[in-house]
């Protein structure tokens, strides 16, 4: 089985099911599929090839899903790229993976037409003809429907998914016909999907989660993809109401956003049987805001990596009451989880360590980066970077990443479990704790606060608020006020970006 045959399956067994749904039109199995093939034609006249790679920067729209099942159909790498990249970033991706073919979207590439381009590289572009381009429609429109079987194995190579780069520079993820089988199918199993569910798409598809845990996900079941290019708040109520929502995943941002919304009590959103989140925890009061906002007590959170497919573990409905905060007690369908130490040896019980993985989904390795591939497996194990400690009863709870850990005068202090106490206080919305360089104690702490309300002395009242909540070594030195915290497209954070700005103002 490889992943572009699930598609032709589909195109058999379930001709008329609506596939994909978008403001412009919408197609069902047998369109797509036809659509598809056609594509993946014009692409075998441009000489393209399996193992080569394609590049795929554009929003979650059918133009996306067209070609990334085209570039599987001949045996093609497909190398989704977050729409949102800069030019810079672009570039580095496009010379990192090799790429024999760039998909770009009409509406991005106005910014991106100045890149400096590989000389071979064949770009494709939707919309109105340019020099140098070919047009997406027109490839469709003059190529043949004939069905291409595809012949690759699970083995082997299907895609390149670049790390968000929020500490450096993005690194290629090569997956296998089997690694996203495996992430997809697990999702499958856990969120319950079937033919009949619909499956709403807007955070990035360039990103694991949603294009593998979803879209593939559903594809693996026939179930109706419905796609948005942005999200904001309206959107995501207004379409799960029309289009009769059964799944959705966001980032925890895109859920408190939501909530916040003064008519939210007007939709109905009572076929939503999965809210899904990840990339960071929710706390209890944000559950507990949440799920009165939407009247649901759906929740489910996931936890992975890019790295691991994504698949980890999750924390199911039924226990966010009790354990909101936690990444769960099980590991998902097809995964294993420990907790290591330096010397790869499980830790005790409530020690903190750093959560290992093993299971079908975990990437190949690093793109052409073998010695950066060995550094993070250990005897088959997926190190993830991420530090966390096991409660009595069996729940996983993160505590920081690895490298966000700061040590201050010998003692490891861990960002997160300042910035959960800070972000209580009424008069904070939202918080990033980091380490700066200190000539004494190696790094001392700071606190970059988003504010709700002023506050007259911020050091002052942040101290007397943090002391008795935490050891005085946790309580951040610095504090400095921001408008925002900057985050990447999937709502993570850069650290990075405040380690350069509190750099800056070092003597």
């Amino acid at each position: 089985m490889n992943i572009s045959e699930l598609l032709a399956r589909n195109a058999r067994k379930y001709p008329q099911q609506e596939a994909l749904v978008s403001p412009r039109e919408r197609l069902n199995y047998q369109e797509l599929n036809v659509r598809v093939n056609r594509l993946a034609h014009a692409l075998q006249n441009c000489n393209f090839k399996q193992g080569d790679r394609a590049v795929i920067v554009m929003p979650n729209t059918n133009a996306f899903v067209i070609a990334y099942f085209a570039v599987m159909r001949l045996g093609g790498i497909v190398v989704p790229v977050n729409a949102k990249s800069s030019r810079a970033e672009l570039e580095y991706m496009l010379d990192d993976s090799g790429a024999n073919v760039l998909f770009v979207h009409e509406l991005l590439f106005e910014e991106l037409k100045e890149a400096t381009f590989p000389p071979h590289l064949v770009k494709i572009k939707t919309g109105e003809r340019v020099t140098g381009c070919q047009i997406f429609e027109e490839m469709i429109n003059h190529s043949p429907e004939t069905e291409i079987r595809c012949r690759l194995k699970e083995d082997d190579d299907a895609s390149i998914l670049y790390t968000s780069g929020t500490t450096g520079k993005p690194k290629g993820v090569l997956f296998t016909n089997r690694n996203i089988l495996s992430a997809a199918w697990m999702m499958c199993v856990e969120m319950a999907m079937k033919p009949e569910s619909r499956i709403l798409h807007m955070m990035p598809l360039s990103h694991s989660a949603p294009l593998h845990l979803f879209l593939v996900a559903g594809t693996v079941v026939g179930a109706t993809h419905v796609l948005s290019p942005v999200f904001t708040p309206e959107a995501l109520v207004e379409t799960v109401e029309k289009e009769r929502i059964t799944h959705f995943f966001g980032a925890p941002v895109a859920y408190l956003f939501t909530a916040k919304l003064p008519n939210l009590q007007d939709y109905d959103l009572s076929t939503m049987k999965y809210w899904v989140y990840g990339g960071a925890p929710l706390s209890r009061p944000e559950v507990g805001l949440i799920q009165n906002a939407f009247r649901s007590d759906r929740l489910v959170c996931v936890y992975g990596l890019t790295e691991a497919g994504p698949n980890g573990t999750l924390l199911l409905p039924e226990e966010h009451a009790e354990k909101a905060g936690s990444i769960g007690k099980r590991a998902a369908l097809g995964m294993e989880i420990r907790l290591v130490n330096e010397k790869g040896e499980d830790v005790a019980a409530g020690e903190v360590g750093e959560i290992a993985l093993y299971g079908e989904s975990v990437m190949k390795g690093y793109f052409r980066k073998p010695e950066e591939t060995n550094r993070v497996f250990q005897n088959g194990w997926l190190l993830t970077g991420d530090m966390a400690r096991k409660d009595e009863e069996g729940y996983y709870w993160v505590v920081d990443r690895k490298k966000d850990m700061i040590l201050s005068g010998g003692v490891n202090v861990y960002p997160k479990e300042i910035e959960d106490v800070l972000v209580t206080h009424p008069k904070i919305r939202e918080v990033s704790v980091i380490g700066v360089p200190h000539p004494e104690w190696g790094e001392t702490v700071k606190a970059f606060l988003v504010l709700a309300e002023p506050m007259d002395n911020i050091e002052e009242e942040c101290k007397r608020f943090l002391k008795g909540k935490l050891a005085s070594y946790k309580i951040p030195k610095l504090y400095e006020r921001i408008e925002e915290l900057p985050r990447n497209a999937t709502g993570k954070i850069q650290k990075q970006v405040l380690r350069g700005k509190a750099n800056e103002l070092l003597p």
